[in-house]
């Protein structure tokens, strides 16, 4: 991967947290009940799925997995130091921001199990297609 895309990827990163922050406002989702948070951190996993098998599609065969590891990096590690530097520092709820915010932490796990997948599922996909041709 280019440069270019290392930065465009990390730029679109924090535009996503900066629109989450603003969105869970004003107490970072807290103000909402786990059985809401539960329906809306699942609830969310269609829209990043479709969006990632989009983004995805285009990109080399070859290359899809090892960039899926890419996307999963941008889309949490920046996003866990912005977490840390928010929920840590400024709201000042310190390493139990990890329990507190569970809804957040489940979600630096996540890419690094969805995004290979779907990588992995599309590479399958045109495998199974160019042996039928």
């Amino acid at each position: 991967m280019r440069k270019r895309n290392h930065i465009r990827i990390f730029i679109i990163a924090t535009i996503v947290w900066l629109i989450f922050l603003l969105v869970g406002m004003p107490d970072y989702y807290l103000q909402y009940s786990n059985q809401h948070m539960i329906l809306f951190v699942t609830i969310l996993l269609l829209p990043i799925s479709i969006l990632i098998t989009i983004v995805f599609k285009p990109i080399n065969q070859q290359k899809r997995l090892k960039i899926s590891f890419w996307y999963a990096f941008y889309f949490t590690v920046p996003l866990a130091i912005y977490d840390i530097v928010y929920c840590v520092l400024f709201l000042g709820y310190g390493i139990n921001f990890l329990v507190v915010f569970w809804f957040l932490s489940i979600y630096y796990l996540i890419p690094w199990i969805l995004f290979p997948m779907i990588a992995q599922l599309l590479n399958q996909k045109e495998t199974v297609h160019s042996s039928d041709k």
